[in-house]
Protein backbone atom coordinates (compact mmCIF):
# COMPACT_ATOMS: atom_id res chain seq x y z
CA UNK A 1 0.00 0.00 0.00
CA UNK A 2 1.46 3.33 -0.81
CA UNK A 3 0.54 6.11 1.65
CA UNK A 4 -0.91 9.15 0.40
CA UNK A 5 -1.02 12.41 2.27
CA UNK A 6 -4.38 13.96 2.73
CA UNK A 7 -3.86 16.87 1.15
CA UNK A 8 -3.53 14.83 -2.16
CA UNK A 9 -6.32 13.20 -2.25
CA UNK A 10 -9.55 15.55 -4.09
CA UNK A 11 -13.40 14.37 -3.90
CA UNK A 12 -14.81 15.05 -7.05
CA UNK A 13 -18.41 14.47 -8.58
CA UNK A 14 -17.80 11.05 -10.11
CA UNK A 15 -17.39 11.61 -14.40
CA UNK A 16 -18.20 9.27 -17.31
CA UNK A 17 -14.31 8.99 -17.47
CA UNK A 18 -13.90 7.65 -13.59
CA UNK A 19 -16.50 4.63 -14.28
CA UNK A 20 -13.59 2.47 -15.77
CA UNK A 21 -11.45 2.46 -12.59
CA UNK A 22 -14.83 2.43 -10.32
CA UNK A 23 -15.98 -0.79 -12.28
CA UNK A 24 -12.67 -2.25 -11.32
CA UNK A 25 -12.69 -1.38 -7.75
CA UNK A 26 -15.98 -2.56 -7.36
CA UNK A 27 -15.53 -5.38 -9.41
CA UNK A 28 -12.39 -6.22 -6.57
CA UNK A 29 -14.98 -6.20 -4.11
CA UNK A 30 -17.06 -8.66 -5.76
CA UNK A 31 -14.86 -10.86 -6.89
CA UNK A 32 -12.74 -11.23 -3.33
CA UNK A 33 -15.23 -9.86 -0.51
CA UNK A 34 -18.33 -10.46 0.84
CA UNK A 35 -19.18 -7.07 1.60
CA UNK A 36 -21.07 -6.74 -1.59
CA UNK A 37 -23.54 -9.46 -2.07
CA UNK A 38 -23.40 -9.31 -6.07
CA UNK A 39 -21.54 -12.56 -7.41
CA UNK A 40 -20.94 -11.51 -10.64
CA UNK A 41 -18.76 -7.74 -11.18
CA UNK A 42 -21.15 -5.40 -13.17
CA UNK A 43 -19.95 -4.55 -16.37
CA UNK A 44 -18.82 -0.87 -17.09
CA UNK A 45 -22.11 -0.19 -19.19
CA UNK A 46 -23.91 -1.64 -16.12
CA UNK A 47 -21.98 0.52 -13.90
CA UNK A 48 -22.30 3.96 -16.42
CA UNK A 49 -26.23 3.09 -16.12
CA UNK A 50 -26.60 2.81 -12.46
CA UNK A 51 -24.55 6.19 -12.07
CA UNK A 52 -26.75 7.67 -14.22
CA UNK A 53 -29.96 6.33 -12.45
CA UNK A 54 -28.21 8.04 -8.95
CA UNK A 55 -27.47 11.68 -10.87
CA UNK A 56 -31.34 11.79 -12.16
CA UNK A 57 -32.26 11.28 -8.54
CA UNK A 58 -30.71 14.18 -7.58
CA UNK A 59 -28.15 12.35 -5.00
CA UNK A 60 -24.30 12.17 -5.20
CA UNK A 61 -22.12 9.53 -6.73
CA UNK A 62 -18.53 10.79 -5.61
CA UNK A 63 -14.42 9.84 -6.26
CA UNK A 64 -11.40 10.32 -4.17
CA UNK A 65 -8.25 10.78 -6.78
CA UNK A 66 -4.93 11.30 -6.16
CA UNK A 67 -3.84 13.13 -9.78
CA UNK A 68 -5.95 10.67 -12.10
CA UNK A 69 -5.93 7.57 -10.07
CA UNK A 70 -9.50 6.62 -8.30
CA UNK A 71 -8.88 5.59 -4.82
CA UNK A 72 -12.62 4.88 -4.11
CA UNK A 73 -16.41 5.79 -4.33
CA UNK A 74 -19.26 6.83 -2.98
CA UNK A 75 -22.67 7.06 -3.40
CA UNK A 76 -26.19 7.53 -2.29
CA UNK A 77 -29.21 5.73 -3.23
CA UNK A 78 -32.94 6.09 -2.69
CA UNK A 79 -33.71 3.79 0.50
CA UNK A 80 -36.74 1.94 -1.08
CA UNK A 81 -38.74 3.03 -4.16
CA UNK A 82 -41.96 3.91 -2.33
CA UNK A 83 -43.23 7.14 -1.84
CA UNK A 84 -43.29 7.52 1.98
CA UNK A 85 -39.55 6.89 2.16
CA UNK A 86 -38.34 9.89 0.14
CA UNK A 87 -36.72 11.28 2.78
CA UNK A 88 -34.65 8.32 3.28
CA UNK A 89 -31.42 7.06 1.69
CA UNK A 90 -29.03 4.32 1.61
CA UNK A 91 -25.10 4.74 1.41
CA UNK A 92 -22.25 2.74 -0.32
CA UNK A 93 -18.61 3.84 0.12
CA UNK A 94 -15.87 1.30 -1.61
CA UNK A 95 -12.15 1.88 -1.72
CA UNK A 96 -9.42 0.44 -3.77
CA UNK A 97 -7.73 -2.43 -1.65
CA UNK A 98 -4.99 -0.94 -1.66
CA UNK A 99 -5.32 2.19 -0.57
CA UNK A 100 -7.97 1.07 2.50
CA UNK A 101 -7.33 2.23 5.86
CA UNK A 102 -6.17 5.74 5.34
CA UNK A 103 -9.51 7.77 6.05
CA UNK A 104 -10.16 7.68 2.61
CA UNK A 105 -13.80 6.22 3.32
CA UNK A 106 -14.23 8.47 5.91
CA UNK A 107 -13.92 11.63 3.92
CA UNK A 108 -16.07 10.19 0.94
CA UNK A 109 -18.95 9.57 3.37
CA UNK A 110 -18.43 12.93 5.36
CA UNK A 111 -18.73 14.44 1.76
CA UNK A 112 -22.21 12.76 1.08
CA UNK A 113 -23.56 12.91 4.55
CA UNK A 114 -23.28 16.62 3.87
CA UNK A 115 -24.54 16.61 0.38
CA UNK A 116 -27.64 14.77 1.55
CA UNK A 117 -28.82 16.30 4.89
CA UNK A 118 -28.74 20.10 2.74
CA UNK A 119 -30.86 18.15 -0.18
CA UNK A 120 -33.24 17.10 2.61
CA UNK A 121 -32.84 13.75 3.26
CA UNK A 122 -33.75 13.07 7.01
CA UNK A 123 -32.39 9.76 7.67
CA UNK A 124 -29.46 7.46 6.20
CA UNK A 125 -28.95 4.17 6.18
CA UNK A 126 -26.02 1.65 5.80
CA UNK A 127 -26.43 -1.87 5.11
CA UNK A 128 -22.91 -3.23 5.67
CA UNK A 129 -22.48 -6.54 4.04
CA UNK A 130 -20.76 -9.07 7.29
CA UNK A 131 -21.23 -8.63 10.43
CA UNK A 132 -17.19 -9.13 11.00
CA UNK A 133 -16.59 -6.10 8.86
CA UNK A 134 -15.29 -4.07 11.84
CA UNK A 135 -13.76 -1.48 9.09
CA UNK A 136 -16.85 -0.10 8.45
CA UNK A 137 -19.04 -0.72 11.10
CA UNK A 138 -16.05 1.25 12.92
CA UNK A 139 -16.38 4.03 10.31
CA UNK A 140 -20.14 4.27 10.26
CA UNK A 141 -19.85 4.65 14.09
CA UNK A 142 -17.25 7.36 13.90
CA UNK A 143 -19.64 9.22 11.72
CA UNK A 144 -22.67 9.06 14.42
CA UNK A 145 -24.72 6.07 12.95
CA UNK A 146 -26.18 3.41 15.24
CA UNK A 147 -26.70 -0.17 14.56
CA UNK A 148 -30.11 -0.53 14.21
CA UNK A 149 -30.27 -4.92 13.81
CA UNK A 150 -28.76 -7.23 12.20
CA UNK A 151 -29.97 -9.63 9.68
CA UNK A 152 -28.38 -12.68 10.34
CA UNK A 153 -27.63 -15.77 7.42
CA UNK A 154 -29.27 -13.41 4.90
CA UNK A 155 -26.52 -13.79 2.07
CA UNK A 156 -24.35 -17.13 0.95
CA UNK A 157 -21.06 -16.01 -1.04
CA UNK A 158 -18.01 -18.36 -1.31
CA UNK A 159 -19.25 -20.84 0.86
CA UNK A 160 -20.00 -18.65 3.87
CA UNK A 161 -23.79 -17.78 5.24
CA UNK A 162 -23.04 -13.77 5.70
CA UNK A 163 -25.52 -11.36 7.82
CA UNK A 164 -25.68 -7.53 6.83
CA UNK A 165 -25.79 -5.24 10.07
CA UNK A 166 -28.11 -2.47 9.49
CA UNK A 167 -26.90 0.60 10.74
CA UNK A 168 -28.61 4.36 10.36
CA UNK A 169 -28.01 8.20 10.58
CA UNK A 170 -30.46 11.36 11.48
CA UNK A 171 -29.72 13.86 9.21
CA UNK A 172 -30.32 17.46 9.95
CA UNK A 173 -33.53 17.53 11.84
CA UNK A 174 -34.42 13.91 11.90
CA UNK A 175 -38.04 13.22 12.62
CA UNK A 176 -37.91 16.30 15.33
CA UNK A 177 -40.03 18.41 12.63
CA UNK A 178 -41.49 17.98 9.42
CA UNK A 179 -39.85 18.33 6.18
CA UNK A 180 -40.67 21.13 4.51
CA UNK A 181 -43.76 21.52 1.45
CA UNK A 182 -44.79 17.94 2.99
CA UNK A 183 -48.08 15.80 2.69
CA UNK A 184 -48.72 12.49 3.15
Amino acid sequence: MSVLSPETIMLYDASIADMAQIQQIYAHHVIHGIASFETEPPTLAEMLSRRENILDKGLPYLVAKCDDQVLGYSYLAAYRPRYAYRFTCESSVYISEDQQGQGIGKRLMQEVIKRATHGGWRQMIANVGNSANYGSIGLHESLGFKIIGTLKSVGFKHGLWIDTVLMQLELGDGDVTLPGNCSN
